[in-house]
């Protein structure tokens, strides 16, 4: 099946039912951790602008602005807004009326107009694997809680084991993972890769001969003895949106928790990565496709027209596979369904 290319505004409108504040649940210890996972469209305050003329220029209705002010506790007074500062926006028309509208004004004629970038806030960007075709060589892994708790979090202490580099040095950070069993495609049965699912993040606190003492700082999930260190690196959250690759067609692996059945708002992998084009801001449509017999004399059946039931949004790649998140779907996603780029 060949998708056909589709427009960045129309593009942004694949994700825009999943631009709503919702909570996401990481459990750590005994006790969940609740983290506010605020996710929407921004707009950076200019000279001259006031809550009436944006709700003008977003929801075509000036009357709405105590609708924008409601969305932004931070303004104190609705009558003064500041170069400068952000402001959310949730009650926006229509995506094409919010880009073109973004394009500056009185602008010299030989000056190509630049444009408000979008981007898609997501808070627990830094909690996230990712699926490698060769797992990554880690720098250490842990051996011992301090008290053996069975279960660590935040605050506690653990010994580390280092690699055979010995790069472990007090003050640095490095994140806590686990691999999980390597992945085959259940068609060719090829291996797609190995997955590393996250738990946590340590900050190396003393050396000492043979191995090293760590201070838990973030709990993703529970943390275990024989978890793996690798470096942090530290991701933003703003995941600017761009144009999707035109003609992509891929599936969905699997989620990251491995749940057999994949809904709104779940960390996914699909078998697409750097090498097919795939780059992070990305959205692709989810669908399926049916196949009929045409009449009773018909030998086969034939493709029916592809029924578009989600979207998802890039938010990590790797050469072959990357990591999305599920902003919409209409239908229960199974491991295997097909994604494509945006149909117009």
């Amino acid at each position: 099946m060949v998708c056909k290319k589709k427009s960045r505004v129309v593009m942004a409108l694949c994700i825009l039912t999943a631009m709503v504040i919702f909570p996401v649940h990481l459990f750590a210890q005994e006790a969940t951790e609740t983290v506010e996972h605020e996710a929407g469209f921004y707009y950076t305050v200019k000279k001259g602008d006031t809550l009436w003329d944006l709700s003008t220029q977003f929801s075509d209705n000036p009357w709405l602005w105590p609708n924008l002010w409601s969305e932004n506790s931070q303004i104190s007074n609705p009558h003064w807004i500041y170069p400068g500062e952000r402001i959310r926006l949730f009650h926006i028309k229509g995506v094409d009326t919010f880009i073109k509208r973004n394009v500056e004004e009185n602008q010299p004629q030989e000056t190509e107009p630049t444009k408000e970038t979008l981007y898609y806030y997501y808070s627990p960007i830094n909690s996230i694997g990712f699926i490698k075709e060769q797992a990554i060589t880690p720098k250490g892994t842990i051996f011992k809680v301090k008290d053996d708790k069975k279960l660590i979090g935040v605050g506690d202490l653990v010994y580390i084991r280092p690699n055979v580099d010995n790069s472990l040095q007090p003050g640095t950070k490095y994140t806590v993972y686990r691999t999980l069993k390597p992945i085959e495609d259940k068609e060719t049965k090829t291996l797609i890769g190995t997955q590393h699912y996250l738990t946590g993040v340590v900050e190396i606190t003393k050396k000492e001969p043979g191995f090293v003492l760590a201070k838990v700082v973030k709990s993703f999930r529970s943390i275990a003895v024989n978890d793996l260190l690798m470096p942090y690196k530290k991701r933003s959250p703003r995941v600017a949106l761009t144009q999707s690759k035109d003609g992509l067609n891929g599936k969905i692996i699997v989620s990251e928790e491995r749940e057999k059945h994949i809904g709104d708002h779940t960390v996914a992998f699909i078998d697409k990565g750097d090498q097919d084009g795939v780059e992070i801001g990305q959205s692709y449509s989810i669908y399926y496709q049916e196949k009929e017999k045409l009449n009773k004399k018909s030998k086969g059946n034939v493709p029916l027209t592809p029924i578009i039931h989600g979207s998802l949004l890039v938010l990590h790649t790797e050469p072959t596979t990357s990591t999305v998140l599920i902003t919409q779907s209409d239908r229960s996603i199974d491991p295997g369904t097909k994604i494509c780029s945006p149909i117009e």
